[in-house]
This record gives structure tokens, sequence and C-alpha cells, in this order.
């Protein structure tokens, strides 16, 4: 994974991560920190919950610490979850346990090499996940997205707006990769999408063979 050509600064995880060793065991402080506070964090896992039958296979995609993944497994759901992050994957094993949470890159996706043979009912990415996967590599993720979904199965894909990845860009990467747009909201709460909005959640399913 690579920078954003012209940009010193780190875009990827790994490149946030290897410039900041420290950034990962931030990053899963705070969501405990939220949760012992009370706050709201799961307002991603809520409408996923909602969107698929009990017992779905659901493939939680760069899952981090864990928090919407294990949301889902204690509402009766099978989920898997994978992230390239191991500080991340092991918070999500002390935190959550239940999902099969995997240390992988979603560019490569090798789920059957870990002994999952599975099409997915629902992927989701949220977190602004796709922000940072290295451009080269955004339509190959959502490429895999659509060979690991069930062919009534939905991805779902949360991001803001201003992180170096144009809506209107992701939704022709996603066309590209084999996905096309069900639904565009503009927030987990399900807020329609405007050319206004700051933020974009996308429910896609598979193009028509």
């Amino acid at each position: 994974m690579t920078s954003t050509p012209g940009n010193s600064r780190p875009t990827t995880w790994r490149e946030i991560v290897a410039a900041d060793p420290g950034h990962s065991h931030r990053y899963r402080e705070r969501f405990r920190e939220l949760a012992a506070r009370g706050q709201d964090i799961d307002g991603e896992a809520r409408l996923i919950d909602a969107m698929v039958r009990r017992g779905a296979h659901v493939l939680d995609a760069g899952c981090g610490a864990g928090r919407l993944g294990g949301y889902l497994h204690a509402a009766g759901h099978s989920v898997v979850g994978v992230d390239v992050d191991p500080v991340l994957i092991n918070a999500a094993r002390t935190d959550y346990p239940g999902p099969t949470w995997l240390v992988g890159d979603l560019a490569e996706l090798g789920l059957p090499a870990a002994g999952i043979d599975t099409a997915f009912d629902m992927i989701v990415s949220a977190g602004n996940v796709v922000t940072f996967l290295a451009p080269d590599d955004r339509r190959t993720v959502l490429a895999r997205f659509a060979e690991h979904l069930a062919p009534d199965g939905r991805v779902v894909v949360g991001f803001g707006a201003g992180r170096g990845y144009a809506f209107d860009e992701f939704l022709a990467d996603a066309a590209a990769g084999g996905l096309v747009s069900e639904v565009l909201l503009s927030a987990w709460d399900v807020r329609p999408f405007t050319a206004q909005s700051d933020f974009l959640v996308a429910v896609l399913r598979r193009s028509a063979p």
C-alpha cells in the first residue's frame, strides 16, 4: 500500500500505524472509554441488524476492535471480522469473544484459505474503512466483496467526505467491482442522501450477470 501521489502524509492504515505505533492502542481505548461512559457506539450495528434475517452470515470488513461485529454476534448472527491491524484484532478477541476475528488484507480477503467458505448475507464496512485503503486497492476490495456475497446479499459501506475518496468515485469503483447501488443514505440513522450530504452510507448489491 502506498500514499496518494503527491501527498507525503500517511494515508493508509498501515502507513499511519507505521508512522505512529501508538495509534492503534489509542483507537482501541477511545471506544472502550466511550462505552464505559455510556455513549452510543452501536448505531451502525443496529441498522445492519435490522437489514438481515436472524442468524445471518455477516462479514465485518475492516472490523477494527470489534464493536460492530460483537454487537451483531450478540444479536444472534454468525460473524467473521477481518482487519489488517493485529492490535485491533487482539482487542476484538478480548472484548467481544464469539465471532471469528482474523488479521487480513481486504485486498486479498483469502477467507477459504482460513477455513471459511461462506457466502455472506451481509458485508459491512463502517468507520471510514474504505478511506484508509490505498487508491490502487479500492476497486480490488470492492470486487472481493462482490465475490464473497450471497446472491441476494448486500454490502453496506459508510464513510465521510473530505477523506480523499469522493462519493462519485467510490460509486464508480463499486460498479467496476460488480456492485450496484440499492439505497444511498447520509447517515446510519437512515436519513436520505442528497448532493449536500457530507457522509455516505451506500447499500449495494451484486450486479446482474
